[in-house]
């Protein structure tokens, strides 16, 4: 069986498509660098990330790009001997605008190399590419319509102001011909997150309707012409959980339609699992797959025969899930490892290097900037999971810190950091942000700073059990508890500002900021994640 998701911890809007036997989902990255993870499978149930190809700043260069901007539903497809690679750079997202330009990329193949962006539009996000099987080639993306102070899609919210769809000339790099509205979605609204294909001489188009939210779903239409006009599924939404608020898989939308060599039809979509009785998903928008069949009436339609999206699903063969393994990393080596990401800046030289002994993070602009801070993380993929490094930092002044944290954005993390104290010299605070939008305004957790020895490697440890948090250091002895027990559940997609504000994920990882100027390292010799089973 495939076990859903099958692309845990903050993988969202999954493009999935198919060569030969392999199988490549690409998911987004919003702010984090680089750009667009692609994982790559031969089973549809075991996943391994192999590139994300947006990796340098002539493709990419996100500083200053707000919390949840970034790369948005990039689509992975190919044709003509190449990896074709849609996404969009999202340079603004609050108030009435949408500052989001969509560029192309290719590759002979996944791993790369990876071309320079082709410009395409920035009249919509959530672009996409269909080959047609006459050669030409159509680019869709959703329409932003800034006129209107209600957010969502026609007809109910005139923002999302449906699909558009233009012919794309590869040879120019440029979009040629007519442009036209093809597709208002549905009466559920806010149409976005377009997909083609075409069977039986039909154009069958998915999109995402609802928000990110739990009102999300995937809703199907189709038409004899490409320009339309798109006639509804009779169900309308192929897949949801808007109306099952007990699934295990919720806000469930946003993917793409994928067959296997045999015929058979699977979907991929988002979802997320929010904690026990708490509408709050830490792990952020995670990738799910279901399986599907075509009926005598032409329409694609779940299995299961039931929208609601399932968590155990036939795979295509036998074969057994891997289970979830601890990971530890010794930074002994010349390169990042592959679960690791940073934020924004295509200038990672600036923030961190490799000592060939440690992770040297340099100390650059507070913890929560948009521009250049030193913070490399991992994603949270479990419920319950222990995070442990271990770091040498000696800073002189309280505007120099270094630790451990537990991050969503600027206005969501909690932050043990090894840091200076007028009175107490080297010690250990707590930064937490829990969710004070829109200033950012810290709390203190600890009522006074905790001493630690003037030199020497401190142990620092996140302990999460769904909704609680609890630190822990060490300098040689046995692990001690510091600070109280803290909120884990605001370092989600719904903490804070709420379920449509931010649509990202739970990190855990290293931090190093310097607020003088200085550019005080602190080295990082190790990382480990323990997930608990279950």
């Amino acid at each position: 069986m495939i076990v859903n998701p099958i692309l845990p911890g903050f993988n969202p809007d999954p493009s999935i498509c198919r060569v030969g036997e392999d199988y490549y989902i690409a998911t987004s990255t919003f702010e984090w660098y680089p750009g667009v993870q692609i994982h790559h499978s031969r089973d549809l149930v075991n996943w391994r990330l192999v590139k994300r190809p947006l990796a340098r700043a002539s493709q990419l260069d996100m500083r200053g790009n707000p919390d949840s901007g970034g790369i948005w539903a990039p689509c992975l497809s190919y044709a003509d001997g190449l990896f074709w690679l849609v996404y969009t750079d999202v340079k603004r997202l609050d108030g009435n605008f949408k500052d989001a330009h969509n560029y192309i990329v290719t590759a002979p193949v996944i791993e790369g190399p990876w071309s320079d962006p082709v410009y395409v539009n920035s009249s919509g996000f959530d672009p996409s590419l269909f080959h047609d099987d006459d050669g030409r080639k159509w680019f869709l993306n959703m329409v932003w319509n800034h006129r209107s102070n209600s957010v969502g899609g026609s007809p109910k919210h005139p923002a999302f102001a449906g699909i558009l769809l233009q012919e794309f000339d590869a040879k120019a790099g440029k979009l040629v011909g007519e442009v036209k509205n093809v597709f208002a979605g549905s009466e559920h609204g806010l149409v976005e997150g377009p997909h083609l294909f075409k069977r039986d001489g039909w154009y069958y188009m998915t999109v995402a309707e609802g928000g990110t939210g739990y009102g999300h779903a995937v809703t199907m239409a189709r038409s004899r012409k490409i320009y339309g006009p798109y006639e509804l599924h009779p169900d309308t939404h192929l897949f949801t959980s808007k109306d099952a608020p007990d699934a295990e898989l919720q806000r469930s939308g946003h993917g793409q339609v994928v067959e296997t060599p045999d015929g058979a039809v699977y979907h991929t979509h988002l979802c997320s699992r929010p904690l026990p009785g708490i509408r709050r998903s830490p792990l952020g928008r995670e990738t799910a797959i279901q399986k599907c069949v075509w009926k005598e009436d032409g329409w694609l339609y779940p299995q299961s025969g039931n929208p609601v999206p399932e968590v155990r699903v036939p795979a295509p063969f036998d074969v057994e899930p891997s289970p979830p393994k601890a990971v530890e990393r010794v930074f002994n080596g010349d390169s990042l490892p592959d679960e690791f990401q940073w934020l924004r800046t295509p200038q990672p030289e600036r923030i961190f290097t490799l000592t060939g002994t440690a992770l040297r993070l340099i100390g650059r602009e507070s913890i929560g900037s948009w521009f250049e801070q030193a913070l490399v993380a991992r994603r949270q993929e479990h419920w319950r999971y222990r995070a442990e490094t271990q770091l040498d930092f000696r800073p002189t002044t309280y505007q120099q810190a270094a630790g451990l944290t537990a991050y969503y954005n600027r206005h969501k993390f909690h932050f043990l950091g090894l840091t200076w104290h007028e009175t107490a010299g080297r010690s250990l605070t707590i930064l937490s942000c829990p969710g004070e939008w829109p200033d950012g305004r810290l709390k203190f957790p600890l009522q006074a700073p905790i001493p630690l020895p003037a030199e020497g490697p401190v142990s620092l440890a996140a302990e999460v059990k769904e909704a609680e948090l609890q630190f822990f250091y060490k300098t040689g002895g046995d692990w001690q508890a510091v600070g109280p027990v803290l909120d884990a559940s605001v370092i989600s997609d719904e903490g804070g500002r709420g379920e449509h504000a931010s649509f990202t994920g739970a990190f855990v990882g290293m931090v190093c900021f310097d607020t003088s100027g200085s550019a005080l390292p602190a080295d990082f010799t190790r990382f480990t994640y323990v997930p608990e089973p279950g």
